[in-house]
């Protein structure tokens, strides 16, 4: 089973790359971020065409999450739990049915937390965007806390807006005081970790220079000043499950590309 996760910067505006993308990596299973599209304006018929079921969890013009599969979809929820006032479309979770096992599979938009507030001995300030960045990682934890306990594959998979570690951006004191790198953004991150899961490219690959997000200004493309941001998590189950994973880089140089790429894993599902 080949799961991956792909911040696509606008569905409207990936309209040919991404099914060009498809048609060429196959994935089994494809979460997305960033549809910016509600449901009902999701071009669906497209990704049925070429094989995918569809099940989406849009906004209008911000934020939004689907899930593209070829194998069955079974128990589709919506929504990280913990705060029933939370309007933002950030989180989707399926269980897959492959052809020797099941997967749970959440798919995941982690808020950016930019910009931050700092008080007056430079400590970032927990409130406002930054703030909600933090309590929805707490919210996370506590959703991937309670899907350990099923004892079952569970794969997080999506766009973090987490910087790991200094060798996973190309110029790590650039980002020193923002949401992506700062301290507890990370250790946030790590607990999430901590409770057991694998962060599967890492597993794989503990090369620098490994990225997954370039912005689109200053030539960042072109002279690889990239962040690696978009991981997938697995639980043990998962991870005895890991054959390989990959970033597919050469996607942002191709035609009208999101500012981030597939990273995939695979899985013996």
């Amino acid at each position: 089973m080949k799961l991956a996760t792909f911040n696509i910067n606008g569905i409207k505006a990936r309209i040919e790359a991404l099914p060009s993308w498809l048609e060429s990596a196959r994935p089994d299973v494809v979460t997305l971020q960033e549809i910016k599209s509600i449901d009902e304006s999701f071009p669906r018929e497209m990704f049925e065409d070429l094989g995918y079921r569809v099940e989406t969890h849009g906004q209008k013009g911000f934020n939004g999450v689907a899930i593209l599969s070829r194998l069955p979809l079974e128990d589709v929820t919506r929504g990280l739990p913990g705060d029933d006032g939370d309007e933002q479309s950030r989180w989707i979770e399926a269980t897959v049915i492959g052809p020797a096992r099941a997967v749970r599979l959440c798919g995941l938009y982690l808020p950016n937390g930019n910009p931050v507030s700092f008080d007056a001995d430079g400590r970032p300030e927990a409130t406002g965007k930054y703030g909600y960045k933090l309590g929805w990682m707490e919210r996370m934890r506590h959703r991937a806390a309670d899907l350990l306990a099923l004892e079952e594959p569970v794969v997080l998979a999506g766009d973090y807006n987490i910087i790991p570690q200094a060798e996973d951006a190309a110029k790590p004191e650039a980002w020193r005081q923002d949401a992506l790198f700062l301290p507890e953004s990370r250790a946030a991150f790590r607990r999430i970790l901590h409770l057991g899961y694998t962060e599967a490219f890492r597993a794989r690959d503990q090369s620098p220079g490994q990225y997954s997000f370039w912005d689109y200004q200053a030539g960042a493309w072109e002279r690889n000043n990239g962040i690696r941001i978009d991981h997938l998590l697995l639980s043990p189950q998962a991870a005895d499950l890991l054959r390989d994973a990959g970033i597919d880089r050469d996607v942002r140089a191709g035609e009208k590309p999101s500012d981030h790429v597939p990273v995939w894993v695979m899985l013996d599902a």
